[in-house]
């Protein structure tokens, strides 16, 4: 099979991610500037080493480019650690855009927007799901620990006129979608969809994107964004489990493709 052997030679996952990837943009003229396009994700043990994230990116924008897709339309996802974040500040001066996920720290948030990244991914429910294990409670959406996490981050970004887009994800509950309706984009599961598409009423905007555009501050340095990180437990905890959960998936992912390739 020319495929099979195209991805032994190459790379399985990465090559099998640009497969997919030429193959959903085959029929679509979108890019990521009109809300479309493709993105790839590599969060695991790269995580920490800012050289060879650059370099797995730069692969897969090579593999991109040959089967005539533009750079335009692929996002690379990067976890928000120091060495994702410098990762994506290198790739987004070469104009390949990024997506830095797994953030759930203010200090993360901060370091994105000084690097210039395109887009964040602040997640709503597994901060949620923090607290109400520690704190044995329920929270109404306008007291949710998520929501008013993403609002934070929506706010800095507005006062300090970043670009870079801020997209809710990971949610649990129509109502914290509601909570942060007017974020610049929400990522949104089909379950969840169905169910706000099933709901009556008006939609309240809750967040603006206009705000007073103050004097940033200065550029965060590595040891002011490891303590502001290590002050807040919930984010240590979620970005540690969050790589380690993502590592475990490619690496299930990469024994069921060995095995069908008999490798």
């Amino acid at each position: 099979m020319q495929i099979a052997s195209f991805m032994q030679r190459k790379g399985t996952i990465i090559t099998l991610a640009a497969l997919f990837g030429a193959l959903v943009l085959a029929t679509s003229d979108a890019s990521f500037a009109g809300g479309g396009g493709t993105e790839f994700e590599d969060v695991r043990r790269l995580s920490f080493d800012r050289e060879a994230s650059i370099a797995k990116a730069h692969q897969l924008i090579d593999l991109y480019e040959r089967t005539g897709i533009g750079r335009d339309k692929v996002l690379i996802k990067l976890a928000s650690t120091w060495e994702g974040i410098r990762a994506a500040e290198v790739l987004e001066r070469e104009g390949i855009q990024c997506n830095l996920t797994l953030l759930f720290s203010d200090a993360q948030a901060r370091a994105c927007f000084d690097a210039g990244v395109y887009l964040i991914s602040p997640f709503v429910g597994r901060v949620t799901d923090w607290y109400k294990k520690e704190t044995g409670k329920d929270y109404a959406s306008e007291e949710d620990p998520g929501v008013q996490f993403v609002r934070g981050v929506c706010r800095y970004a507005s006062d300090y006129a970043y670009d870079t887009v801020v997209m809710g994800a990971s949610f649990r509950t129509t109502g914290q979608i509601l909570a942060l309706a007017g974020c610049n984009r929400l990522t949104i599961s089909p379950q969840l969809l169905e169910e706000l598409a099933a709901a009556q009423g008006e939609v309240e905007r809750k967040i603006s994107d206009v705000g007073e555009a103050a004097e940033r501050l200065p550029a965060m340095s590595e040891a002011e964004f490891r303590w502001g990180h290590n002050q807040d437990a919930m984010a240590n905890d979620k970005l540690a489990e969050g790589i380690r959960r993502f590592d475990a998936d490619q690496v299930s992912l990469e024994q069921r493709l060995a095995e069908r390739l008999g490798t």
